[in-house]
């Protein structure tokens, strides 16, 4: 219970967190962040850190001077991309036996339904639209991989959708992270990043489960 209730406080307050690193341990900041994009995007059962949240901070610090931007970005980017990758390899490897998965502490079978159906429904554009969605981006590249998409088409979705994850909420941060305003609800603009894109999926996961039924009857 105390881990998660630190978990939580970790991705509420983020911004106190990272800053106190980069106070305390310069640029091993960028290695911390490196292992925390990949993870997220590149182990299957570990889909709650808090990846955009993570990125706009560091867009923040950078536009106070306390970390570089480019190497940010750039840095933050290949982790998007080779976590990406290493699901991606992992949906390969297990492939049509993850149907017949249950739900576990190490696999949530229901967001594994949900990457799903959502990947059913819009194919490769999958992998772009869910970087910006928690959960979903942690699941949608095992998903392709489990489809069977070509490595060649996966890792132009991959690239693209990675850059403009990471280059975009860390700009974003940049410009408007050391607002007063936004400083002042940064608590509140981190539940909405979670919870709206979470409504999102949710909800065109029943839309395409209430198609694929009738589909499935016929």
């Amino acid at each position: 219970m105390d881990m998660a209730l630190l978990l939580v406080d970790f991705i509420l307050h983020v911004d106190r967190y990272l800053e106190n690193f980069v106070t305390n341990y310069g640029a091993w900041v960028y290695a911390l962040l490196f292992l925390i994009i990949f993870v997220e995007t590149g182990v299957v059962v570990m889909p709650f850190l808090p990846g955009d949240s993570l990125l706009f901070v560091v867009g923040a610090l950078c536009g106070v001077g306390l970390m570089s931007y480019p190497v940010a970005v750039g840095l933050l980017w290949a982790a998007a991309v080779l976590g990406n990758q290493s699901n991606y390899t992992v949906g390969r490897y297990f492939g049509p036996r993850v149907f017949q998965w249950e739900n576990s502490r190490f696999f949530n079978r229901r967001a594994f339904d949900q990457a799903h159906a959502f990947y059913e429904k819009y194919g490769g554009i999958t992998i772009v639209v869910a970087r910006f969605m928690p959960f979903l981006r942690t699941f949608a590249p095992f998903v392709a991989g489990v489809a069977q998409m070509t490595r060649s088409k996966f890792t132009l979705y991959d690239v693209s959708g990675g850059g403009l994850w990471v280059g975009g909420i860390v700009t974003a941060g940049y410009f408007f992270g050391s607002l007063p305003w936004v400083k002042e609800h940064l608590d509140k603009i981190i539940w909405a990043t979670i919870l709206i894109p979470g409504v999102l999926v949710l909800l065109g996961a029943w839309r395409a489960g209430r198609k694929a039924k009738p589909a499935a009857q016929a």
